[in-house]
C-alpha cells in the first residue's frame, strides 16, 4: 500500500512539474502572434526600432510596424483608432487627455542643440539659444562666433521635439526659422550642410553623427547621466500613447508590457535614451 501511494505521488509531482514548465513557456510568449502597429515621433525611431527587433526575435509570430509621422499625428491616430500604440516625444495636452488618451513614459531624451562642426561655439546659455531662434541675435559674432548670418533650423508644427524645445526655451510662437523640416534626420543634415546653422534634435539621434557638434547648455553636456539627473535642462519624455477603454490585442499588450519593463531598460540605453524603468 505504501509503495502504491509513493508511485501515485511521484506521478502527481511529475504532472505538476510539466504544468510548471508549460506556464514558463507561456510567460515567454510561446504561441503569441499578430500584427502590432505603432505611429508617431520620428525622434523615437532608434528606441522603437531596437525594442521591436528584440520583441519580434523572441516572438516569431508577431509583426510590429512603425510609421514615423510625428508626435501629433501619432496621437491623433490613437484617438481615431487607426493605430495600436502612439509614440510621442511630448506630454499630452489637456485637450488630448479629455479625449480619453493616456501617456506612459518609457524614457527621457535630451534635446541636443547642434551646430555645424566648423563652428567655434561650444557652450550657450538657455537664453542665448532662445535669442538665436527668436531673431534677437542674427549674427554669430554677437556670441563670440565667426561673423556670419545665423540660420535657425527647426521642426514642423505638431512635432514633439519642437514642442519640448519651445516650451523649455520659452520661444513658443516666437521662432523665426530659416528652415522648418519634418524629421529629426532632416534637421541634422541641414545643420551639417550650413556653417551658420543651429538646430535641435533628439540626443538619441545625434550620437556618433559626423558633421555636427553638440553644444553644452549652461556649461552642462548633453549626456545620459546629465539627462537622468536633470542637470541638462533641455529634455522631454518619450511616451507611449493609448486610449482608455480600448483594449489592446494580446500581441500589442505584450509589446507594451515589454517596453515598460526593466527588461527593456538596457536596450533603451543602447538606443541613446534614458530608461525610466530601472
Amino acid at each position: 500500500m505504501k509503495k502504491f501511494l509513493l508511485v501515485v505521488m511521484s506521478i502527481m509531482m511529475m504532472g505538476l512539474t510539466l504544468v510548471g514548465c508549460g506556464s514558463d513557456t507561456a510567460e515567454k510568449g510561446a504561441g503569441l502572434s499578430g500584427a502590432v502597429s505603432t505611429n508617431g515621433s520620428t525622434s523615437m525611431e532608434k528606441v522603437i526600432g531596437i525594442l521591436s527587433e528584440k520583441f519580434m526575435g523572441d516572438n516569431k509570430g508577431v509583426t510590429i510596424t512603425y510609421d514615423a509621422t510625428g508626435s501629433g499625428t501619432g496621437i491623433e491616430a490613437v484617438s481615431k483608432g487607426s493605430t495600436d500604440i502612439g509614440l510621442s516625444s511630448r506630454a499630452l495636452k489637456d485637450s488630448e487627455k479629455a479625449k480619453g488618451l493616456k501617456e506612459t513614459t518609457v524614457a527621457l531624451d535630451g534635446i541636443a542643440i547642434i551646430v555645424n562642426e566648423n563652428s567655434p561655439i561650444n557652450d550657450l546659455k538657455t537664453e542665448d539659444v532662445a535669442a538665436l531662434f527668436n531673431g534677437q541675435v542674427t549674427d554669430w559674432s554677437k556670441l563670440g562666433g565667426k561673423a556670419g548670418q545665423v540660420a535657425a533650423i527647426g521642426r514642423e508644427a505638431g512635432s514633439g521635439t519642437r514642442d519640448g524645445f519651445e516650451s523649455i526655451t520659452k520661444t513658443k510662437d516666437k521662432c523665426k526659422l530659416t528652415q522648418e523640416l519634418t524629421s529629426t534626420g532632416a534637421v541634422i543634415e541641414a545643420v551639417k550642410n550650413s556653417e551658420g546653422a543651429i538646430g535641435y534634435a533628439s540626443f538619441a539621434s545625434v550620437e556618433n553623427q559626423k558633421g555636427i557638434k553638440v553644444l553644452k547648455i549652461n556649461g552642462v553636456e548633453c549626456t545620459e547621466d546629465n539627462i537622468a539627473n536633470g542637470s541638462y535642462v533641455i529634455q522631454r519624455p518619450f511616451n507611449l500613447i493609448t486610449k482608455e477603454g480600448t483594449k489592446l490585442s494580446e500581441a500589442a499588450q505584450a509589446f507594451f508590457d515589454f517596453m515598460t519593463s526593466k527588461a527593456a531598460a538596457e536596450l533603451i540605453s543602447q538606443a541613446g535614451a534614458v530608461p525610466t524603468a530601472k
